[in-house]
């Protein structure tokens, strides 16, 4: 029997099935890591990352299939990335498998600002797969499990800048909104 295909831990926009095809998906937990908003000098604008934290600290995601076992496309979405390898961190109801999430590299951080913002196309995204993948109560965990709310948080809903973004149904949106307002959140245009 051949070992399993390795796999990737999503926390942002991959939990989000209408974005890829990636096999296999699952609903998956990774501990010992927390998610927060990065800039990274190789993108204009704010993403999610993780790092390390404290024991007990655990974020929802998905797990996948990488494509052919071969990492090139994944890491050429994520260019702006590190991988690494998180197999004994991630738990889900699969058979295991080496699994690899995707960090930003400390040497390109810079923090997000007015000139490098969270787009609000992007965030839809998100909350919209953390809905449909773990319900009300996993969106709330994602906002509750996510770190740098202060950054601002460009609302580009009109004309979206992020190259996948989906359309939300006026409950997702709702969702959405009620969080930020929760936050105080600073919605720039």
């Amino acid at each position: 029997m051949s070992a399993p295909d390795p796999r990737f831990f999503g926390y942002g926009s991959l939990v989000n099935l209408a974005t890829h095809a990636y096999h296999n998906p699952r609903p998956a937990q990774l501990a010992g890591w927390r998610r927060v908003w990065r800039h990274s000098t190789l993108r204009d604008v704010a993403f999610l990352s993780v790092e390390r934290c404290a024991q007990g600290t655990v974020i929802d995601g998905i797990i996948a299939d990488v494509p052919n076992a071969d990492w090139a496309a994944l890491d050429e979405r994520e260019f702006a990335y590190l991988r690494r390898i998180v197999t004994d961190a991630v738990a889900h109801d699969g058979p295991r498998a080496e699994t690899a999430v995707y960090e930003v590299d400390g040497g390109v951080l810079a923090p997000p600002s007015t000139a490098h913002p969270i787009l609000l196309s992007y965030l839809d995204v998100v909350v919209q797969g953390f809905l449909r993948v773990f319900g009300p109560d996993g969106a709330t965990r994602f906002f509750a499990t996510t770190h740098g709310w202060d950054a601002p948080i460009l609302d580009d809903r009109a004309a979206p800048r992020y190259p996948r973004a989906q359309t939300l149904t006026p409950d997702e949106t709702a969702t959405v909104d009620a969080a930020l307002s929760r936050l105080r959140a600073n919605i720039i245009s």
